[in-house]
């Protein structure tokens, strides 16, 4: 077979020459030849075609097995995610309920700290508030008879 890129012309010329110098016996086997072969593609296109069946694959079943256990692996996968990350925004609102917790008892703490303080100041000042110390009472109150007199 040849693929020359030359014009038709002198390809037939060519053709022509080569076919002159073989014998009268081989011509005719190359013509016979040529027409059965012409005649035999000529026969393959023209005739219909049907799909040709699929041979059976050996390794089908497996493919398939392998092609839902991945899928299965993927699925899986997705919904393990969307799991996954449902837990971990639970997790933060559970995270921030317990800081704001622990800020209110905090802040009970520091209100009861405080109310513990004031009271605290509160008796020191109604000690402190007593218009004459115990151990001079008596003094005061000679003071207190010698006013009302």
């Amino acid at each position: 077979m040849s693929f020359n890129h030359e014009p038709a012309s002198r390809q037939d010329a060519s053709r022509q020459d080569d076919a002159e110098a073989l014998d009268p016996e081989l011509k005719s086997a190359l013509a016979d030849f040529r027409l059965s072969f012409h005649a035999f593609s000529d026969a393959a296109y023209a005739r219909a075609r049907m799909p040709l069946a699929r041979a059976p694959r050996r390794g089908r079943v497996w493919r398939l097995v392998a092609g839902c256990a991945l899928g299965c692996v993927l699925l899986a996968g997705s919904v393990s995610s969307g799991v996954y990350r449902h837990h971990r925004k639970e997790v933060g609102i559970a995270q921030a309920r317990e800081a704001q917790h622990q800020r209110q008892l905090a802040a009970d703490r520091a209100s009861q700290q405080a109310r513990e303080e004031e009271d605290l100041l509160a008796k020191v000042d109604s000690d402190i508030a007593r218009q004459t110390p115990s151990a001079m009472e008596p003094l005061a109150r000679l003071m207190s008879d010698d006013e009302t007199r």
